[in-house]
């Protein structure tokens, strides 16, 4: 049963978040969960979800250490958040609906929450392993 209920979760997950890959939201997010929920009954989801994972460091790893990147993705996010209130306000804008205008301010939260925590890791001094 709990396999079942593993792979349904996860399959649903991965391809919500291949379907936001193209549409608003944070679908790179949803493929790792899924992957992630995957993983722990089938040995191949291993696989993408370490690529999922390097790549997501290397990202924060550039954010972490650039101020114009760390500042072009907060300006991003500002985008998001602020499109999202028009559309949750009822200002019409192609393309836009309630859900998706939710959907767009959670993103622009989530990178900034993202931005702040690369920006913290760059104050945090090197832990020594002895």
């Amino acid at each position: 049963m709990k396999t079942a209920v593993s792979v349904t979760l996860g399959a649903l997950l991965l391809v919500a978040g291949i379907a936001l890959l193209v549409l608003p939201g944070p679908g790179f997010v949803l493929i790792a969960a899924g992957l992630a929920l995957l993983a722990t009954r089938f040995d191949w989801a291993k696989k993408p979800l370490d690529y999922a994972k390097d790549k997501a460091q290397q990202g924060i790893d550039e954010v972490k250490d650039s101020k114009v990147k760390a500042g072009l993705a907060l300006a991003c996010a500002l985008a998001l958040v602020v499109l999202g209130i028009l559309g949750v306000a009822g200002v019409k804008l192609p393309f836009l609906n309630t859900l998706s205008a939710i959907v767009l301010i959670l993103s622009g939260l989530f990178l900034v929450g993202t931005v702040i925590y690369a920006r913290m890791q760059r104050n945090q001094a090197p832990r020594s392993l002895i």
